[in-house]
């Protein structure tokens, strides 16, 4: 049984059908699915201790939605995370009231928490070309032919790190991709985004070459049970997303780069360095797949405060305020 299986068990009736709907009506990922499932159990949990229960989602009142989120604040939670349990939660009730199970919505009237302005994680220019550098083999070691098996996995690693950066690809469509949707040599990916959306994305040269070596030796894998995926761990499965944030740990290690840094932060500096490049802002909206251009924006801001500092530095009036003060 799935982790989304045991959860959905767990849960009463009103809420396992929402999340059927979800899955199969709506075509949400299994990824999205679990994520809102995880967080109304959280909830269902939290209803337990007053004596209620979505199995009677008619006695669910905006008190309990507001309790829950102040329980969740003296928790210590990230506000980014109290804020998504609320969308959840949003999404929930707005599906029973459409069902005529409930009269009012619970959650109306119930706002976010006041979001922490907080920059995206990035690498620079450097530090990339460092994590992305061909690594040589070990001295004294002769070529193969076949690659053994560790070679085979660098080259898939690599290829899947070109991808993230190259491409600025979410961890989940990198890994979402079966290896007949990758096809070096067309110079581009299809790549399923969020809400089911598909987009055409470019692949740089290096991207190219990484992925078609990797296809090349990806035969010396034994897939599991005809697995079709294009990033495939050591035991032939689909990689999942913590493999892939351990092979990005080591990766970035062995390049010596100080911080922690995950999949999402090679996304994010591919959208910060095509800005500083003068890349338009609206072409990296298509790129990423942003459904709105303010979640676009945000990447603005890095290249506004390294403006501000070169400002600072150089410029007169800005060296004439600062004797004045």
């Amino acid at each position: 049984m799935s982790r989304l299986s045991e959860i959905t068990a767990a849960l009463p009736v009103p809420a396992a059908t929402f999340l059927a709907w979800m899955e199969f009506q709506k075509g949400a990922s299994e990824a999205t699915v679990e994520a809102y499932a995880v967080d109304i159990l959280e909830f269902e949990t939290y209803l337990h201790g007053m004596g209620a229960s979505l199995e009677r989602p008619s006695e669910i009142t905006r008190q309990m939605i507001q309790g829950f989120s102040a329980s969740l604040f003296r928790e210590g939670m990230a506000r980014s995370s109290m804020a998504r349990k609320l969308s959840a939660l949003r999404s929930l009730f707005r599906h029973l009231l459409r069902l005529h199970k409930i009269e009012t919505d619970p959650c109306a009237g119930v706002r976010n928490p006041k979001q922490d302005q907080r920059h995206p994680a990035m690498l620079n220019v450097d530090q990339v070309f460092s994590l992305l550098d061909e690594k040589p083999p070990s001295p004294g070691t002769a070529p193969s032919s076949p690659p053994d098996i560790d070679e085979v996995f660098r080259l898939r690693d690599m290829a899947l790190l070109e991808l993230l950066y190259g491409s600025g690809l979410r961890i989940s469509e990198a890994l979402g991709l079966d290896v007949n949707d990758v096809r070096p040599e067309s110079g581009h990916v299809q790549v399923m985004g969020k809400g089911s959306k598909e987009r055409i994305v470019p692949l740089s040269d290096t991207c190219k070459s990484a992925l078609t070596r990797w296809l090349a030796a990806r035969s010396s894998v034994p897939p599991a049970h005809g697995e079709r995926a294009a990033f495939l761990g050591r035991r032939g499965k689909r990689l999942d997303r913590r493999q892939a944030a351990r092979i990005l740990e080591e990766h970035a290690a062995e390049a010596g780069i100080p911080q922690h840094i995950s999949p999402h932060d090679l996304r994010h500096s591919f959208a910060t360095h095509l800005l500083e490049g003068g890349a338009d802002l609206r072409a990296v909206q298509e790129l990423l797949g942003h459904s709105r251009i303010s979640t676009t924006q945000r990447y603005t801001h890095l290249n506004l405060d390294a403006l501000t500092r070169i400002y600072d530095a150089a410029h007169p009036l800005a060296q004439k305020k600062e004797k004045k003060s």
